[in-house]
């Protein structure tokens, strides 16, 4: 209201169901001394419940008012509560009402009002008792003390996703890459979902309160996490490279803050002063997150970025602890020597593929946050901190999506499938795996388009900050594009995990159709909006507890399975005659050994046992090796001779030219004839 003659600072509204009553705390200043009268006007989804329900602070049913009778050009703190009757309440559609020595007292109150986060509206009038004239207009958000904003439900999420990554990596080490494979694209998945509606929540649309409130329960998986040593740690780093702290969380205490289009206003210490110098400020998209998290607004990115480098750390320590207790218990002979054996040789290039692998799954953390805080600029050093760490995330994504994209192009030249170069080379599939693993062989390159969409929806989200309805168009196409690709490509491994990726782009389609409505571009009521606003919480609540319920039976099924890999079918793109165990290699090799002594080869058997003495996991001496430049692809004859005595071996770039005329004495490769590279000798 323009000239008014009253400001709050603090003004906060709580409707109790259970009693009919709203209990209100406002901290003011006024400017004018005059006998007032109050009237309060409450919305509730859109409906106007109470109109202008008058309350004389001079009254002798006001006792908690008795500060504004009069009221002083002073500050002032109001603490009161307003009775609502139930022929109000029934201005909703209500449930069963009596009257009881003629007051109306609800006995059923209706179920719309205990709905978590209650989406209703409260505007208080201070008018003059002599002239009638309004002399202030506050308003406020209508809560209802009950969320679905809980930490509970938060870390619950976290902790199942971080057992199926887990476990996942586990199953990888124990040479159960079919398990791996499935229990990682799930958990992949499930936590793709949680930052899609995390995403959401950091838009600027202006959201009922429970989307904002669920949404909020999935900021872990953006980094947004408050700790109060971490908060120190930001705030130093901000001031000792010249940046300056926002004070939002310091002046709580006298201070309103709603979100998404409410006013946050500043004390000082003069009347006159503050009326005068009150700044009208919004808190809204990701400000609003960190701000529901406790987190000043200019903590936000570093808080994320430390939580990224945490997490580095702390894989890192894990991994090699877990080494350190495998080498222990194998040297005092608690484990058999084949378990865990693909880990025990090849820990390191796994270490790395797991750091990829969590890169790959902070992407839209680093990217949407890292792009914001251009946009912020809180100090030179974050700043710089931020391209840095843009650009390194994207170039190893790319760098690896390109690799991967390369070797299964060169493999498709030299054997006719993809799946041979990508899933036989050891080297290749435990350092690039995680890009491609998820996929069906032939679908190698839908790793590209995941991180175009993601990066294309970061950008929306991170510049897009200053107008909601462009960002929910922008989510609303990239979305729709997402669907159609999925639905018409089906890139993942199977049916199942194709149809646990369509549902999650079916519900993401969904959501951003909602958020679209919740942006007012089409001007649709209150009430049509928050029964929106149910609707959105309802079906992603039911559909994360599936995923979860599904991610959470997978891994209890392979810590409990002997052999998880027999649960799954096989794969269509023949990756399992590839990928072999460092055990199975080993009987292989004998085998090999033993067919060669047999029809009297030596020379078989020396191959055999060189191929055995190589250290190399999974990387059979048919094949070129990888650090050569030729890529895992299997000898030519002059190659084999060479091994044997007779000719030079070919130089690495010989493997690009054009494919001679095979001899028709050669069978051809092991890919060609249908079975694995592995699959030679006796016994088969």
């Amino acid at each position: 209201m323009q000239n008014s003659s009253f400001t709050t600072s603090l003004f906060r509204v709580t409707f109790t169901p259970d009693n009919s009553s709203l209990s209100f705390d406002i901290n003011g200043y006024s400017l004018q001394s005059a006998k007032v009268v109050i009237g309060i006007t409450v919305y509730g989804y859109g409906y106007k419940v109470v109109d202008q329900k008058r309350i004389d602070p001079c009254g002798s049913d006001s006792k908690d008012l008795k500060g504004l009778c009069p009221m002083p050009a002073a500050a002032i703190q109001i603490l009161g509560n307003a009775a609502i009757t139930s022929d109000e309440l029934k201005k909703i559609p209500s449930g069963s009402y009596y009257h009881k020595s003629g007051v109306h007292e609800l006995t059923t109150v209706d179920a719309i009002y205990y709905i978590p986060d209650l989406d209703g509206k409260v505007i208080v009038w201070i008018n003059s008792t002599e002239t009638g004239q309004p002399l202030a207009c506050v308003s406020a958000e209508l809560g209802n003390a009950k969320t679905v904003h809980q930490k509970g439900v938060a870390l619950g999420i976290a902790v199942v996703v971080l057992l199926g990554l887990i476990l996942s990596a586990i199953a990888s080490g124990g040479g159960h890459s079919t398990t791996a494979a499935h229990l990682a694209a799930n958990a992949l998945a499930l936590f793709g979902y949680f930052q899609a509606q995390a995403l959401i929540g950091m838009t600027a649309v202006t959201m009922p309160p429970i989307v904002r409130s669920w949404t909020q329960n999935f900021q872990w998986s953006m980094g947004i996490i408050r700790v109060g040593f971490l908060q120190k740690m930001a705030t130093w780093y901000l001031r000792s490279t010249g940046g300056k702290q926002s004070t939002y969380l310091s002046n709580l205490a006298t201070t309103s803050v709603q979100v998404q289009k409410r006013s946050l206003y500043r004390r000082t210490n003069s009347q006159m002063a503050i009326a005068e110098s009150l700044k009208h400020l919004t808190v809204k998209g990701i400000e609003r997150v960190g701000f529901v998290s406790k987190i000043e607004i200019t903590n936000i990115f570093f808080t994320s970025y430390m939580f990224f480098c945490i997490f580095i750390v702390c894989t890192i320590v894990a991994v090699v602890l877990f080494k350190v207790i495998l080498e222990l218990l194998h040297k005092a002979k608690w484990i058999k020597p084949e378990r865990f054996q693909d880990f025990r040789v090849g820990w390191k290039v796994m270490l790395k593929g797991i750091l990829f692998r969590i890169v790959l799954i902070t992407f839209p953390q680093i990217i949407v946050l890292g792009f914001w805080e251009l946009t912020r600029r809180d100090s030179p050093a974050e700043t710089a901190l931020a391209v840095c760490t843009i650009v390194t995330v994207l170039a190893l994504l790319f760098w690896g999506s390109y690799n991967v994209w390369h070797r299964a192009r060169r493999s498709i030249a030299l054997h006719g499938n993809p799946a041979y170069i990508l899933f036989s080379d050891s080297a290749i599939l435990n350092k690039w795996g995680f890009l491609y693993v998820q996929f069906k062989a032939t679908m190698y390159f839908f790793i590209i388009i995941n991180l175009l969409h993601i990066l294309m929806k970061a950008l929306f989200i991170a510049f897009g900050q200053k107008n909601g309805t462009v960002q929910a168009v922008g989510l609303l196409v990239l979305e729709l594009i997402m669907l159609v690709t999925i639905c018409v490509m089906r890139p993942y491994m199977d049916k199942k995990t194709n149809g646990v990726n369509i549902s999650i782009a079916v519900v993401n389609f969904i959501n951003v159709i909602l958020l679209l409505f919740f942006s007012n571009i089409f001007g649709v009521p209150s009430l049509a909006i928050g029964i929106m606003g149910v609707l959105f919480f309802i079906l992603n609540t039911v559909f994360a507890l599936v995923l979860l319920i599904m991610v959470l039976w997978a891994s209890i099924s392979a810590i409990l399975s002997k052999n998880p890999d027999t649960r799954y079918q096989t794969m269509r793109d023949d990756r399992g005659s590839f990928i072999k165990s460092t055990s199975k290699h080993n009987l292989h090799d004998e085998l090999d050994a033993l067919g060669a002594a047999a029809r009297g080869d030596g020379q078989q058997s020396q191959m055999s046992l060189a191929r055995g003495g190589e250290g190399k996991l999974h990387k059979p001496m048919t094949q070129l090796d990888d650090e050569s430049g030729g890529s895992g692809r299997p000898l030519l004859d002059n190659e084999l001779g060479h091994i044997q005595g007779g000719f030079p071996p070919m130089r690495s770039h010989d493997s690009l030219m054009p494919r001679r005329n095979e001899s028709p004495l050669r069978t051809g490769s092991p890919a060609q004839r249908g079975e694995g590279p592995w699959k030679r000798g006796v016994g088969y």
